[in-house]
């Protein structure tokens, strides 16, 4: 099979046979050099989420409806237009499916508000601990081997953790938002182990766009408690929400879990609030503290670990 040349020559190559199921063989693996770029590509459409997330001028909730809203749309007419099917014949599948829309909504709300009660800064490094979260509960869920190194990596996150926090008191609308994001992260360790056991049966966009459909739906009746209707000025964080950091972004980080395995996506990704830190400060001049950058170190630092351990395996 020939390789992709790049990620959109890559996702047209994912095209299901007839019915909903993608049951060809799995893609050549391209290069690592390759890979990390891609990875890196992916973490930028991403990493929009935090400076978007933080300053879109609607409550996490409404931002977190429009977002999917529009995902969903993009997302739909782009398998519409691939000619991808959106049929699941195994209804163990589609609750599977419904259960992982769940998990990435509460995933994001909770994120919303991790960003809205504390700042870029910690709200993304927050999240970026599902790493460890991940190395500790993949393992368990998928009954596979335990890594020495993993383990390693989630101990020097955890540490992480300790300086990024602000204080220990709830009382700190800062550390609420450094729960917050916590309790994120460790809801999208859940969805992305999930989405492991479905990636191959069921095309990346066509995953996508039900999720955003189930978010859609289940936080439609909460926007009555909100002021829901976007102003002239949250018009463009919503587009770029909707647009970059989801119908793209994460679109393509699903594609990367062919060539490695949970674990190892979950680290290398940890590059993602670089962009997204760097974003906030170029556009909006919030600069982390001290603290954040000394935590956020030592939680990115994975990045480079696992980067090397992956390289000498490839080689081997």
């Amino acid at each position: 099979m020939k390789r992709p040349t790049s990620l959109l020559l890559k996702a047209r190559s994912l095209h299901p046979r007839s019915g909903a199921q993608l049951n060809s063989p799995p893609i050549s693996t391209p290069s690592t050099s390759r890979q990390f770029l891609e990875i890196n590509l992916a973490m930028i459409f991403i990493g929009t989420s935090g400076m978007l997330g933080r300053f879109v001028p609607l409550d996490a909730i409404p931002a977190v409806w429009w977002r999917s809203a529009i995902a969903m749309i993009f997302l739909a007419v782009f398998c519409y237009w691939k000619g991808f099917s959106f049929r699941i014949k195994d209804p163990k599948r589609r609750w599977l499916v419904i259960l992982s829309g769940l998990l990435m909504m509460l995933h994001w709300v909770l994120y919303f508000y991790s960003l809205k009660l504390s700042s870029v800064a910690i709200g993304m490094l927050s999240i970026f601990t599902y790493p460890a979260m991940t190395t500790l509960l993949e393992p368990l869920l998928l009954k596979q081997r335990f890594q020495i190194r993993h383990l390693f990596l989630a101990g020097l996150v955890i540490v992480g953790i300790y300086f990024l926090a602000p204080s220990f008191s709830l009382e700190d609308g800062a550390t609420l938002g450094l729960v917050a994001g916590l309790c994120s992260a460790f809801v999208y360790s859940l969805r992305n182990i999930l989405m492991k056991t479905q990636v191959d049966s069921i095309q990346g966009s066509v995953m996508m766009t039900y999720q955003t459909a189930v978010t859609v739906i289940c936080l439609l009746p909460a926007l009555f408690f909100f002021e829901a209707a976007p102003t002239a000025e949250a018009i463009p964080y919503i587009l770029g929400l909707g647009l970059l950091t989801t119908a793209i972004g994460h679109t393509l980080l699903l594609a990367c879990f062919r060539y490695f395995s949970v674990s190892t996506v979950s680290l290398l990704t940890c590059v993602q609030p670089v962009y997204g830190i760097l974003l906030g400060m170029l556009f909006f001049k919030e600069y982390p503290d001290f603290s954040a950058v000394l935590g956020g170190a030592l939680i990115l630092s994975a990045v480079a670990v696992e980067a090397v351990a992956t390289v000498k395996a490839h080689r081997r």
